[in-house]
């Protein structure tokens, strides 16, 4: 039977606290659903002792992780809804569906990566709070600051004012084999250094959770149990050391049933590191789109092994066509990593920034050859990226700030960033004025600067509708182009 997927964020259900762990959840059909007990089961027999007696011992790298693992609380401020209660209510001017804020919470997880406080966790989150909150193993609680964040990724990057904190060390994830075992940490339903055991069940999933236009998706599935709350946790090996960020589940409830994801360290290492280096994550592009190779994609262009990641369409003036990438090529290696699935292929590519050479190792007319190719950025150069590099200036070409709470007041609206001032772009194409009052982009409420350059930088639409007012109380709505 057809499988019906779609994903989620689960909300607990008391205390009006979000529980920050993207869910993939599986529907099934009715005539099917006898089936999904069986589709998720937990093998009873499985327990921690029976794998410590089969030669693996857990304790030492939750010793080695429980203290670097933190608690991420979150707060921001989210509307509601509200119509008029009477006719009293309307006639004397109670707005119709007037936007009434409330404050919100949300909690995940996070790791420690240096004794000075730099934290890594999941971008979905921090994703539009307001305040950080960071509690570590031994009750002591932070405020934290965001460095940044990559949607195309679902990781960013925290700062505590802290010294000498315990922190997990970065391992290979390139290394870890299926059937390896690995432990989960996090704050899963608030209870915090909770430690779980499983083994490795695949590597490079795709399971098309992000939703960023250069999304990049490599997961490790494993069985270790994960939960809301686990998000931004660390996956570590049997030696302690970090080989992923847990990020999603897959279930048919919104709760651990049977497999979970995580963000393997090869690009968690990489996006840390550019964070915490520019402020921006250097993402480099091979300039390619990619095809998996079955049996009837290899007859048609002649491949004799059903090996690699086959080359559909090369980029006009990108790296691939300039170190002589052709269309029919298959990758079979990367720097001597095999690839065999393009998951595999942007992950290792992942790992380098723009100006950065590696070595293809290519199956041309069924024989092997080896390219070198330099790669480059997203606007095609070789060049380093800066963290003002950004939509808001160059494409939209407008000066932002966010809404004093006067304004907010007088004009009865709960959010909103303002234009200070309008120059050649998009914006003022369409109309949009100096003192405008962005309140929602696409339906999404907008309330901080980084609100807006986190909606445009992932825009997967040719226009987006954009609500507002002006200062004058007139509310305007413009449908923006960006074909």
């Amino acid at each position: 039977m057809k499988k019906q997927i779609f994903i989620s964020v689960l909300v607990a259900a008391t205390a009006g606290v979000a529980a920050s762990l993207v869910t993939l959840h599986i529907k099934k059909s009715a005539s099917d659903s006898r089936q999904s007990a069986a589709t998720y089961v937990i093998p009873s027999h499985f327990s921690s002792q029976s794998a410590a007696a089969g030669g693996v011992d857990f304790t030492v790298a939750a010793e080695k992780t429980v203290n670097a693992v933190v608690h991420v609380i979150t707060s921001y401020t989210r509307t509601v809804q509200r119509s008029p209660e009477s006719f009293l209510d309307f006639f004397y001017g109670f707005r119709p569906n007037y936007q009434e804020p409330q404050r919100a919470q949300g909690m995940g997880s996070g790791v420690i990566l240096s004794t000075d406080g730099y934290i890594v966790t999941n971008n979905h989150v921090v994703d539009r709070a307001e305040q950080i909150h960071v509690t570590l193993n031994d009750k002591r609680t932070f405020t934290a600051k965001l460095v940044g964040a990559d949607p195309s990724t679902d990781i960013a990057v925290l700062k505590i004012d802290g010294k000498d904190l315990p922190f997990v060390t970065m391992g290979n994830s390139d290394e870890l084999r299926v059937g390896e075992w690995v432990l989960a940490v996090g704050n899963p339903f608030n209870l915090t250094s909770t430690v779980t055991a499983g083994i490795v069940s695949a590597k490079a999933r795709n399971i098309n959770i992000l939703s960023d236009n250069f999304k990049i998706e490599s997961f490790i599935q494993t069985d270790a149990a994960v939960n809301p709350g686990n998000s931004g946790g660390a996956l570590v090996n049997t030696r302690g050391e970090l080989v992923g960020i847990n990020t999603s589940i897959a279930s048919p409830t919104g709760s651990f049933a049977g497999y979970s994801f995580a963000v393997p360290s090869s690009i968690v290492n990489k996006v840390a590191a550019d964070i915490i280096e520019f402020g921006v994550v250097q993402r480099a592009v091979l300039g390619v789109t990619l095809q998996e190779l079955t049996s009837e994609t290899a007859a048609e262009y002649g491949v004799k092994e059903i090996q690699g990641v086959l080359v559909a369409g090369v980029i006009e003036g990108g790296a691939a066509e300039q170190a002589g990438v052709k269309k029919g090529d298959v990758v079979l290696k990367v720097n001597d990593i095999a690839v065999n699935t393009g998951s595999q292929l942007q992950e290792q590519i992942s790992k380098f920034r723009p100006n950065d050479q590696i070595s293809l190792a290519i199956n041309r007319d069924n024989k092997q050859k080896y390219i070198n190719v330099i790669l480059r950025n997203r606007a095609g150069t070789t060049s380093l990226v800066k963290p003002n590099d950004d939509v808001i200036p160059t494409v939209l070409g407008v000066s932002l700030k966010e809404v004093d709470a006067a304004t907010k007041r007088k004009l009865r609206v709960a959010n909103g960033v303002q234009v200070t001032d309008v120059k050649q772009g998009k914006l003022m194409q369409h109309g949009i004025k100096k003192g405008y009052i962005i309140t929602r982009i696409n339906r999404t409420p907008v309330n901080t600067v980084n609100d807006v350059q986190r909606i445009f930088s992932t825009l997967n639409s040719e226009a987006v509708l954009i609500e507002g007012i002006y200062p004058n109380g007139v509310v305007a709505y413009y449908a923006v182009g960006f074909d």
